[in-house]
């Protein structure tokens, strides 16, 4: 009776072992706040609090071009995921061009970035230079350079990557990468620029979050509202104020290529972060992800 019972126990721990070595080391990972990763809550150079969407939320100004990047695998120590979400709440300074984030390979490749402006532009290129620059999705007839508050979603799955804005435009475009495609955690992830490049980001960001799967994108208009209570929002036109805050004769420093496989740790140990308000639950319909 007693091998039996300790049978059982046996065959019980079977499918417990199976799923833990079939599954990657990043599913069921907890969302990572790249805002609070890059010690934005801390008012690094270059940063300052702003207001957000609603009177209680908090934002960062950014007004010129900091330092803000940490290596990949302080953010990502299992790996990047396949699919996964990644989650904003971005204003840019009225027609700009530029990055709001981008991942680079211990080589110095750009591998994954999300270009706000018009149009808006998703980079990616997986470990075997999928897909071609010719093939890489450009949103065109979506604009987020208007100087406006916007919530954008974005959601990679499969040989697609769908955009989502202010949870009433949503745009799918292919993305024919290859069929188990991997971005090199070793390297880089850069806040706002781009290496050997003077673009750069300016404007509040709110929010900006990355998560396993797909499903946080489309839940994201479920939760989370545009507009405030009493119908209050901060308006858009102090967004102005970023083109007085930077001299015309000053040139933003550019980023180096890394000069080997290790990055250089460009920002300090993560401290314990603050926690910024969050926005008023809405009452926006869930968006179903592509079948």
């Amino acid at each position: 009776m007693e091998r039996c019972s300790r049978c059982h126990r046996l065959l019980l721990l079977v499918p417990l072992v199976l799923g833990l070595s079939a599954t990657p080391a990043w599913a069921g990972a907890a969302s990572v706040d790249v805002l609070r990763a890059l010690r934005f809550p801390s008012l690094p150079d270059g940063v300052r609090r702003a207001r957000g969407i609603c009177p209680a939320d908090v934002a960062y100004r950014v007004s010129r071009p900091a330092q803000l990047s940490a290596p990949t695998r302080q953010l990502f120590p299992g790996g990047f995921p396949k699919d996964f979400s990644l989650l904003t709440a971005v204003r840019t300074r009225p027609g700009l061009q530029a990055p709001l984030l981008t991942l680079y390979s211990a080589q110095g490749v750009r591998q994954l970035g999300l270009e706000l402006g018009r149009p808006v532009r998703f980079l990616y290129e997986d470990q075997t230079g999928r897909p071609q620059p010719p093939a890489q999705p450009v949103f065109r007839g979506l604009s987020l350079a208007d100087g406006k508050w916007h919530r954008v979603a974005v959601a990679v799955k499969g040989q697609s990557v769908t955009l989502i804005i202010d949870c009433k435009k949503r745009v799918t475009r292919p993305l024919p990468r290859s069929a188990r495609p991997v971005l090199d955690s070793r390297g880089v992830i850069i806040f706002g620029a781009r290496i050997l490049d003077e673009e750069v980001f300016e404007g509040d960001v709110q929010e900006l979050v990355i998560v396993p799967g797909v499903q946080a994108a489309y839940e994201s208009c479920e939760q989370k509202e545009l507009e405030c209570e009493g119908g209050w929002r901060e308006a858009p036109q102090k967004q102005q104020s970023h083109r007085t805050q930077r001299s015309p004769k000053q040139q933003p420093p550019r980023l180096h290529r890394p000069q080997s496989q290790e990055p250089q740790r460009q920002v300090r140990e993560l401290g314990e972060p603050q926690t910024a308000a969050r926005p008023r639950e809405g009452r926006h319909p869930v968006l179903s992800p592509p079948l």
